[in-house]
């Protein structure tokens, strides 16, 4: 499956091994509302112009644009809740991040 956020940011966490995942949002309409997913766990990284391909555990990619990095109302208060809940076991990883270079799959 494939999945387009229209904005989208990274989480590190940190538990019993350190991994990744795609926190991505939807921006919704005049009969939908917004929308969020949080991939399986990023495995691997694909750079294509304008767009990074986070190819999760599971099998399915997140499409993101190199635009469209950050939090908007549609993925903020889901950030919020898990760092409410998890506190300096998860963190947001920066905008200049070079994804393509990252071993996405380690161990603390």
């Amino acid at each position: 499956m494939v999945y387009n956020p229209d904005n989208w940011v990274v989480i590190k966490v940190k538990d019993k091994n350190l991994h990744y995942r795609v926190l991505g949002g939807w921006s919704g309409g005049y009969m939908t509302g917004d929308a969020w997913r949080l991939n399986s766990g990023i495995t691997k990284v694909e750079e294509h112009d304008g767009y990074y391909d986070f190819i999760g555990s599971s099998g399915s990619v997140y499409r993101c644009s190199k635009e469209s990095y950050g939090l908007r109302l549609n993925n903020a208060y889901v950030w919020n809740e898990l760092k409410e809940l998890y506190g300096d076991k998860v963190e947001l990883m920066p905008e200049e991040t070079d994804w393509t270079n990252k071993d996405w799959v380690q161990s603390e």
